[in-house]
């Protein structure tokens, strides 16, 4: 029998990434996150040093549970990218390339990212 030239279906939710690949994945999605909030930063910025009144309509948006996710996520966004963009730094001084280190370091920014994240925003609301 011949082998068939149809296509094969791969169930991407079932491939099983490393560690690194994950945290370089997360790095990347950081970034666009990032990038992305750059005009809702500005309009924000802009709304309250527009007076009085548009600084409490910034806060009370920040405050409300969308305004309190979307802080959330942004404050993960630059932990992450921020601390995988230390780690990416160390990498190419040689700093862990070893097989059990460089996996240890990926789980350690995927654990702080969102511990810093938290303790931030804890911070600042």
């Amino acid at each position: 029998m011949q082998a068939s030239s149809r296509p094969v279906f791969l169930n991407l939710l079932q491939i099983r990434l490393p560690v690194a690949a994950v945290m370089s994945i997360a790095h990347r999605v950081a970034g666009v996150v990032l990038f992305l909030a750059i005009p809702l930063c500005i309009a924000l910025l802009s709304q309250a040093l527009s007076g009085e009144d548009g600084f409490g309509r910034v806060i009370s948006q920040l405050h409300s549970p969308v305004g309190k996710l979307a802080l959330f996520l942004l404050l993960w966004a630059l932990s992450h990218h921020f601390l995988a963009g230390i780690r990416y730094l160390l990498m190419d001084a040689h700093l862990g390339v070893r097989a059990p280190y460089f996996r240890y370091s990926a789980w350690a920014v995927l654990v702080a990212a969102p511990v810093a994240a938290s303790l931030l925003l804890w911070g600042l609301l």
